[in-house]
């Protein structure tokens, strides 16, 4: 049985070529930092196949060098083991992916992989078949070595996608569902147009502290009609005293979570009780409010199902895996 190219469709042709990202990345079990990686040898066999801690330098490399330019010490150990063993698992699942092709007795024709270096010289090297060569001599590789290697990328891609339905059906409970439990997806972002006046407490005071005294006693005159913004100009000691207290438009991580909890509770025109915060009173002003909609499950049906779709293939891809693993001899050293 032979893929032929409508199988292969999904085939995408990158615009750069990382020859370090042929695979994905893979890990090895020896230490990070010390001489026990420099040395070849098997890193994990999988049934008949060998993977060593060679294809696992060759691969990391690049990752492994931007993290040692972001951590150091025990947390650079700590990344680069985890990095290593979650792309090892990542290179143990390619190799039983390959494994099963040649189980299943499949066939990639030999005019995929050729059209695929064509395809990397044109769109990555301008049609130059002469840069080609000189920038995989330079990363150590032949040309049958990189033919070898797309072949089995081809192979990973068309037996992961031969192995995921093309029709998943999302039942339209399901869709409404998920549209309930992820409204904060669907929503416009809330904010609320907010004026502040903040009186610094006297900490020594304790519960008798006259500034709380001077705060309600401004509160009562904003609601007998007094301007905010003056009475901030007079009053508050925060950085927008100058500008009436004018906050602008904000969001609900704009200020902190107590302040922001009674903001986003109060309509336009409201003045806040005074609240407590630490050694200091606030007063809060909403002017206007803008934004917080839901849109309408209609609007986002087909995003939702594609949503639940794409969750769905992968739960088929780690089921398939799974069980690849589980008929298999695997070990790591």
């Amino acid at each position: 049985m032979a893929f032929n190219k409508a199988t292969l469709s999904f085939w995408q042709h990158p615009a750069t070529v990382l020859l370090a990202s042929i695979f994905l990345a893979v890990a090895a079990t020896a230490s990070p930092t010390h001489g026990a990686q420099s040395v070849n040898g098997i890193a994990a066999v999988v049934n008949n196949d060998v993977i060593t801690y060679s294809e696992v330098r060759q691969i990391v490399e690049p990752r492994e060098r931007l993290l040692r330019s972001q951590y150091s010490g025990e947390e650079l150990n700590k990344k680069i083991i985890e990095l290593r063993k979650s792309a090892l698992q990542d290179l143990i699942d390619r190799q039983l992916i390959i494994q099963q092709f040649s189980k299943d007795k499949l066939e990639i024709p030999g005019f995929f992989v050729d059209e695929r270096v064509k395809d990397v010289i044109r769109d990555s090297f301008g049609g130059d078949r002469n840069a080609f060569i000189k920038t995989m001599e330079a990363q150590n590789f032949s040309i049958s070595k990189f033919k070898s290697l797309e072949r089995e990328k081809i192979i990973v891609q068309a037996m992961r996608s031969k192995n995921v339905k093309s029709n998943l059906m999302v039942p339209p409970g399901k869709i409404e569902e998920y549209y309930k439990q992820h409204r904060e997806f669907f929503s416009s972002k809330a904010q609320v147009k907010l004026r502040m006046i903040m009186i610094p407490g006297k900490a020594e005071a304790g519960a008798q502290d006259p500034q709380k005294a001077m705060a309600e006693e401004i509160r009562g005159k904003l609601i007998t009609g007094a301007d905010f913004d003056k009475m901030a100009q007079m009053y508050s000691e925060d950085s927008t005293r100058d500008l009436g207290g004018d906050w602008g438009w904000i969001d609900d991580k704009t200020l902190s979570p107590q302040l922001s909890e009674v903001a986003f509770k109060m309509k336009p025109g409201e003045i806040s009780k005074v609240v407590s915060l630490g050694t200091n009173y606030y007063l809060l002003k909403v002017e206007a409010r803008q934004g917080g909609d839901l849109k309408p499950l209609k609007d986002v049906r087909a995003d939702i199902e594609s949503r639940m779709r794409q969750e769905q293939a992968q739960q088929l891809q780690e089921h398939w895996i799974a069980s690849l693993r589980s008929k298999a001899y695997i070990k790591t050293f």
